[in-house]
């Protein structure tokens, strides 16, 4: 790359124009603890091995816990096992840049093991999975070393709650050492064609609750995607290799405009908490009445007005942050969720046939995906299938209703705009795409086959 500003797309779905950017963020107080862990392994094109461009962390078992350095913290075994708060490591008053508010909070902390990343990486976001009661909350940190020896600050890559009562979950964007920046949720080096690459972080875990309570999150994965894919405005298309369709509720976003535009404008640039709607119920899990009760009862599919407050990002201002849709996903019962990128539809087949849905981020001008019919600075699907002749099945949100989501997008087309890096913009800009950019979704009670394709595209 040669652009020093980070490759980081707009993810509100915009039909027919390019969507809103990321939000000015106040500084706020950060006491927390230390960076993250592990492995992935893309392929190329026609689905053979190649260089790897990809490289997937993860702390989830006991063992994990066990192994970074905790402060207050302590590893649960077991079925739910996790990350807790033990005996607070000590107080500190936190203002909420959003709100104004201050308010003290006993925290404790867990810093990961180095992870040596098998990828020099240009670039880096991490994803967790956590519960968070009332009255709690986490933030997630992270700390690099360069190819030149020196290390990166700590830049916090998120502050999270489920729940919006107690914080507002946000991003922190003004955050430099003048050789990488963070933007919403990514890490970038900012001349990644020249400047040092990150070959190694560490995760910090900061814990968070109400002071004088027994209260305490429960972190049960934490990890990140580092990755160095190269400049790209086209990409050879792949080898179809199966024919199947999943049956993935269909949510439409657009049947949502004009609704609770506190949360992003409302429904029309609502596409990743759509998706992530999609899949949540796929996989038998969503909100409760009594989660939906503050929900006009006239509105149809809930459950997305539910996903886009769950997801909203109130530094970002847009529900498109993608390890925020990740962790609301992953807070219902017994999911796991990450941020990751793919090499190929390869391997979106290679999860399609295990019955794994994937939701993909790409950008693309109206002549360049046939029958979509718009055009968009950033949009997420959700791909459900392939065709006989290999064409990609997309549950598409940006949909006149639930029954038209069902889209059949052709495959060379929807691989490119999913797996470039540059693009032109309708005004003929080089512009940046997302190179591959995917949500995963999955149960605890996974199939030993389903739990072979994530290892396959590098998730454990």
């Amino acid at each position: 790359m040669t652009s020093t500003t980070p490759r980081r797309t707009v993810l509100a779905a915009a039909i027919a124009a390019a969507a809103a950017a990321a939000g000015a963020g106040g500084a706020a107080p950060a006491v927390a603890a230390a960076p993250a862990p592990a492995p992935a392994s893309p392929q190329a094109p026609g689905g053979g091995p190649v260089t790897p461009l990809v490289d997937n962390s993860a702390w989830t078992s006991y063992a994990d816990w066990r192994s970074g350095t905790a402060d207050g913290a302590r590893a649960v075994p077991g079925r739910g096992c996790g990350l807790v708060i033990e005996a607070p490591a000590g107080r500190t008053d936190y203002t909420d840049p959003h709100t104004g508010k201050t308010a003290a909070w006993e925290y404790a902390t867990w810093t990961s093991p180095v992870h040596r990343s098998r990828v020099p990486a240009t670039e880096a976001v991490a994803s967790w999975n956590a519960h968070t009661p009332a009255g709690t909350w986490i933030q997630v940190e992270l700390r690099g070393s360069y190819t030149d020896g020196t290390d990166t600050p700590w830049y916090v890559m998120g502050r999270w709650a489920s729940g919006d009562a107690d914080i507002r979950r946000t991003s922190l964007d003004g955050q430099s050492d003048g050789k990488s920046s963070i933007s919403t949720d990514t890490f970038a080096v900012d001349d990644a064609a020249n400047g040092p690459r990150l070959v190694s972080y560490r995760l910090r875990l900061t814990l968070y609750r109400t002071p004088g309570t027994r209260l305490t999150p429960t972190v049960r994965r934490v990890g990140a995607m580092a990755s160095a894919v190269p400049d790209r405005f086209t990409v050879a298309p792949s080898v179809p290799r199966i024919s199947r369709e999943l049956t993935v509720p269909r949510f439409s976003q657009n049947i949502h405009a004009g609704q609770y535009p506190e949360y992003d404008n409302g429904g029309e640039a609502w596409c990743s908490p759509t998706s992530s709607s999609m899949i949540i119920k796929y996989w038998g899990r969503g909100p409760t009445a009594s989660d939906l009760a503050w929900i006009d009862p006239s509105y149809a599919d809930p459950e997305v007005c539910q996903a886009a407050r769950g997801t909203y990002d109130y530094q970002y201002e847009g529900c498109g942050n993608w390890p925020f849709n990740a962790a609301y996903a992953a807070a219902y019962e017994n999911m796991s969720a990450v941020v990751t990128r793919l090499g190929s539809l390869g391997d979106l087949e290679t999860l399609i046939r295990a019955g794994i849905p994937v939701i993909t981020s790409q950008s693309f001008l109206k002549e360049e995906l046939t029958g979509a019919g718009y055009g968009t600075s950033g949009h997420l699907m959700t791909v459900i299938g392939f065709t006989a002749d290999g064409d990609v099945i997309a549950n598409d949100p940006a949909s006149p209703d639930d029954n038209a989501v069902r889209h059949v997008y052709r495959r060379a087309e929807w691989e490119n705009i999913w797996l470039r890096t540059k693009r032109h913009n309708a005004s003929g800009a080089v512009v940046s795409g997302t190179g591959g950019v995917c949500y995963l979704y999955w149960p605890s009670d996974a199939t030993p086959a389903q739990r072979r394709a994530l290892a396959a595209v590098g998730i454990r």
